[in-house]
């Protein structure tokens, strides 16, 4: 077996997203989401009753949960801010309420040794922006902009390491496609428009960021290795375009100023002609990109919506979200991602697994066997990846707690820290407990 080993430095550390975790969602003056009007109309739920009213209470109990973190050894905390708390109207007025409670949790997060890593965009858009067409509304680059400009010139200095959006596929597949969420509309005219004005606003964020930023900056995706079921055309045709769909349709405007050819063939007539512009705004010098992973895609050619794909079903574990265990997709992922944009710096922003946890045992202990076995597997992926020269300099668990699974709401938990969702007690999970001891020894424990 290989030995796993990480470099000096690697950052370790733990993930959440504000609507997640926070609770208290208008408090203090906040404007609503889409994502609280999502929760609330039991129409668009697929569990409902749940929303983030309550959540972890993260909001109120911020400076216990960065103790929790510093307990655990956390070198790291990346976090989102919520718009609405910042500009309840989306734009305009700034909510100071909103944004002191940002600037305590990172000044607690700093005195308690645990770098904050700052999310702007984790798909809680102002609602009163979707009432102006959110991710459809060209103005949206602008809009977005003028929100990072209040972060950046209040928190740069004390925040070095900036993320301007997470996962923009998932919003734009999940909330405008396929409408399983937040905004909940199902149009194929739509998503491609979705995503590209993401992407113009994740682009003109940065060239703000150069002009008034000190530090780092970069973007989040979800991308996951497509493998062809069969040595057929068909399947290979088919595997080319989920890959252009879900990994080369964000990273390839962002590295390289284009869109994959593929992206035509997908969508048909449904396609725009995107303005050279457009691209080269999309097109700024990143610092880092982050990359969430959970699973791989075994590809058959079909007749399903869109892409004319099929997933194939594995011999192999499976996690409560219907996502197949397969920690060797992690390493050619990060293979993958340097042969085709070169040797830019790379930080697992997410990875984690929500299994069933068994009852609290007798002595108070959660224990989480599978996702123990999910993370030293994980781990030790990120580990040959590194031994084969990717540049990777540190990994973010998803997720420190048990929290809403946006609309699976409270179904399936992905936390190392069980959360009592009726007393809000924390309980660190074996893998939280595994994790402490990985963090201290920067991964040498792995070996014994």
């Amino acid at each position: 077996m290989t030995r796993v080993s990480f470099p000096d430095g690697f950052l370790w550390g733990a993930a959440t997203a504000a609507y997640q975790v926070e609770g208290s969602p208008l408090a203090d003056g906040a404007g609503p989401s889409i994502w609280q009007r999502f929760c609330h109309d039991p129409r668009l739920m697929a569990a409902p009753g749940h929303s983030g009213d309550v959540a972890c209470d993260h909001y109120n109990r911020m400076e216990e949960d960065v103790a929790l973190m510093k307990r655990l050894g956390l070198q790291a905390y990346r976090f989102s801010v919520a718009w609405g708390r910042i500009l309840p109207e989306g734009t305009g007025r700034v909510n100071e309420a909103g944004l002191a409670f940002y600037e305590r949790l990172v000044d607690t997060l700093l005195a308690n040794g645990i770098e904050p890593i700052c999310t702007l965009f984790h798909w809680d858009l102002p609602a009163a922006l979707d009432d102006r067409g959110g991710w459809l509304n060209r103005d949206i680059a602008d809009w977005f902009v003028e929100y990072a400009r209040v972060l950046f010139e209040r928190l740069d200095g004390r925040v070095k390491k900036w993320v301007t959006l997470n996962e923009p596929w998932v919003v734009s597949d999940g909330g405008y496609l396929h409408g399983a969420l937040a905004p909940g509309h199902k149009n194929m005219f739509e998503a491609p428009i979705a995503s590209h004005n993401m992407m113009r606003a994740h682009g003109a964020a940065v060239k703000l960021y150069r002009e008034i930023g000190a530090h780092e900056i970069g973007l989040v995706v979800n991308i996951e290795p497509k493998y062809p079921a069969s040595d057929s055309a068909e399947d290979q045709a088919a595997t080319v375009r989920a890959d252009a769909y879900m990994n080369r349709q964000y990273l390839d405007p962002a590295m390289l100023g284009r869109y994959p050819d593929e992206m035509r063939e997908i969508f048909g007539v449904a396609w725009p002609d995107f303005p050279a512009d457009d691209l080269a705004l999309i097109r700024q010098k990143l610092d880092f990109v982050g990359i969430n992973y959970y699973t791989r895609n075994v590809v058959t050619d079909g007749d399903g919506f869109l892409l004319r794909t099929a997933p194939v079903k594995q011999d192999a574990t499976y996690t409560e979200t219907g996502w197949e265990v397969y920690p060797r997709g992690l390493t050619d992922l990060l293979l993958w991602f340097k042969d085709r944009y070169g040797d830019l710096p790379l930080y697992i922003t997410e990875n984690g697994a929500a299994f069933y946890d068994p009852p609290q045992a007798e002595d108070g202990a959660v224990h989480d066997p599978l996702r123990v076995s999910y993370l030293k597997k994980h781990w030790a992926a990120v580990s040959d990846a590194i031994a084969a020269g990717v540049d990777v300099r540190g990994y973010m668990l998803w997720s420190l707690f048990d929290n809403l699974e946006w609309s699976l709401g409270y179904t399936k938990r992905f936390g190392m820290v069980h959360v009592n969702f009726a007393t809000q007690e924390r309980t660190p999970k074996d893998s939280a407990k595994l994790y402490t001891q990985v963090i201290a020894t920067n991964g040498a424990v792995l070996n014994d």
